[in-house]
């Protein structure tokens, strides 16, 4: 890598963990170009040249924070060899992320939904897809088995993330109402019973 290549990275990696830094400390409402640029010490010309737009930052930013968080499932997940130890794995995964990353998980569920990332909802649709091929492939080979129960993929989805994403949500909520230690006792075996197949 050229030192010029060196150079962009590090001011990329400077701009996406700052971006991070300040959601985290100011919420959304703070969550500004001039309020990231300032905290970073660069310039605002170099946002826009390497992102594009403030709202081009938060789409990288969310695909990092979401690359981080699959990566982190699809880890747990295929290195199983039943569909119970794989979905209970991939349950206990996403509820240890949201723990030991919290900056990451709240700008995931937060930003969700935002204006800022609909712009870029295709390239992130796109790269959750692909992040997501690894699961899939995973479930299709285990439904063929029989061992998970014949459910549409979007239904699967559902049914694992849904539980997921609201318990995350709680947590990360500024009344704290619902502790991951606790739940990660009781989801994945709960999880698992809705996508197993019916008993012959």
């Amino acid at each position: 890598m050229s030192p010029e290549q060196q150079r962009v990275e590090a001011t990329v990696d400077l701009l996406l963990t700052t971006a991070l830094r300040v959601f985290a400390e100011s919420g959304q409402q703070g969550f500004t170009v001039n309020a990231v640029v300032s905290a970073g010490g660069v310039s605002l010309g170099s946002l826009y040249h390497h992102f594009g737009s403030f709202d081009g930052l938060a789409a990288a930013l969310y695909i990092r924070c979401m690359d981080e968080l699959c990566d982190r499932m699809v880890s747990a997940l295929t290195r199983c060899r039943t569909a119970r130890t794989g979905v209970r794995a991939w349950v206990t995964a996403y509820l240890e992320f949201t723990q030991e990353h919290r900056d990451m998980a709240l700008f995931l569920h937060a930003s969700a939904y935002s204006g800022y990332l609909v712009a870029h909802a295709e390239e992130i649709g796109a790269a959750k897809a692909e992040k997501f091929g690894a699961v899939m492939r995973w479930l299709e080979v285990r439904t063929e088995r029989g061992e998970i129960a014949p459910l549409p993929a979007p239904v699967v989805e559902v049914l694992v993330m849904g539980p997921l994403t609201e318990a995350a949500r709680r947590r990360l909520s500024s009344t704290y109402e619902i502790d991951l230690t606790e739940a990660a006792r009781y989801l994945p075996d709960h999880i698992w019973r809705s996508l197993r197949p019916e008993p012959v």
